[in-house]
């Protein structure tokens, strides 16, 4: 048998063959969204986008010679309970690193388990400014702080629409959307305008129409609601029905589709929203993005979360080659010395202390269930 190899062996070379080699061994990285519950309409399009840039790398030949990207991705229901369930599942899959979530309440619970092990976590979506301090430095986040996003459109607020008396409606089952309404308030303040009402609902909520009838008696020119999707659509619809056409105003939550379907674009009007620099913007990268995401999917990129994704993803490849490594280690440590990456939702440098990077915010209008960047903020030097 072994002259045979040998033989075999000889055979081989004299052909000018190679024996095949082994596959390279995958780089993992663990994707943890609520694909099903109220975070679905967001966290969902933001896997998709992923996993289209992981498509996209590992069409072009992977990283680090040929090392493919595997995304594990895993559900967690929009169940806090699940996100630390989901965290173990994926950190025990031997994964470099991890991306998920647009919303805090959910990066909690499974980002620490992430810190104890030494390795990094990218959210795609949540904004609350003080997770990577609150985590440590395996913390890292792909969008704007809730500081940037409520300053963004309460300036919009009291300079471009020139309103003076807001009511504040806030979601109070959500850290994201707490700390959105305290940066907006803390802003309108600030800018001379005045709060003259705050009030409350729970995720799930159906029916708004105490709060509606609170808001005719408060003689506000707008309101501001600080809510995750689920609540945007039927917030808005239920506000108009009512006959009530004064400004709506919101953060990302409100980055949804579902503010002109689900009122529908006869009453979806009058709306401004602050998000990620991504709807109509004509950089390079967002359309290449859009193109790929479209025939990828047959269907245009849903919503930023969608973009953010991908940038996810995107950081953590662009951390790799930079390091020239895939250990998490060497990882976390080109995070954080990311300068002018050039993401789809702007470019990314972490320049800041934290892993908060500094980008620019968009205001989106809608009218008549059409959606229009009206203007870009961008946060003064820190």
């Amino acid at each position: 048998m072994k002259k045979m190899m040998q033989m075999v062996a000889a055979i081989v070379l004299c052909l000018g063959l190679a024996l095949p080699a082994a596959a390279a061994e995958p780089i993992k990285i663990g994707a943890l969204y609520n694909l099903t519950g109220g975070m679905s309409s967001i966290d969902a399009p933001s896997l998709r986008g992923a996993q289209l840039q992981a498509k996209l790398i590992n069409d072009a030949g992977g990283l680090l010679g040929g090392r493919m990207i595997e995304i594990v991705g895993v559900d967690t229901k929009t169940d806090q309970k699940d996100s630390a369930i989901g965290a173990k599942k994926v950190l025990s899959e031997g994964i470099v690193a991890g991306i998920g979530y647009s919303d805090p309440a959910f990066v909690l619970p499974a980002a620490p388990l992430f810190q104890k092990k030494g390795i990094p976590f990218v959210t795609s979506g949540a904004t609350l400014p003080t997770l990577p301090m609150m985590i440590g430095d395996c913390m890292f986040m792909t969008p704007f702080g809730d500081d940037d996003q409520s300053f963004a459109i309460a300036d919009y607020s009291t300079n471009a629409l020139k309103l003076k008396k807001i009511a504040v409606w806030t979601d109070n089952s959500m850290d994201f959307t707490k700390t959105m309404s305290r940066f907006y308030k803390q802003r309108i303040k600030e800018n001379g305008g005045e709060i003259v009402l705050e009030d409350f609902f729970m995720m799930g909520d159906k029916d708004f129409s105490a709060q509606i009838a609170r808001l005719k008696a408060a003689n506000a020119d707008a309101v501001f609601i600080a809510s995750i999707p689920n609540e945007a659509g039927l917030t808005v619809k239920q506000i108009r029905e009512a006959g009530l056409d004064l400004p709506i105003l919101s953060g990302d939550g409100f980055d949804t589709e579902l503010v002109s379907t689900v009122p529908g674009k006869t009453l979806a009007n009058n709306v401004y929203f602050s998000t990620h620099t991504y709807r109509e913007d004509t950089r390079p990268e967002v359309l290449a993005f859009v193109k790929a995401y479209t025939e990828t999917y047959n269907t245009p990129p849903e919503n930023a979360f969608a973009a953010l994704g991908f940038d996810a993803v995107g950081l953590i490849a662009n951390a790799i080659k930079q390091a020239g490594s895939a250990e998490p280690a060497d990882i976390k440590k080109a995070l954080a010395a990311t300068d002018g990456y050039p993401a789809v939702t702007g470019k990314i440098t972490y320049s800041r202390p934290s892993g908060v990077p500094v980008k620019g915010v968009a205001i989106i209008s809608v009218q008549g269930g059409d959606y229009k960047v009206e203007n870009i903020w961008y946060p003064k030097a820190q």
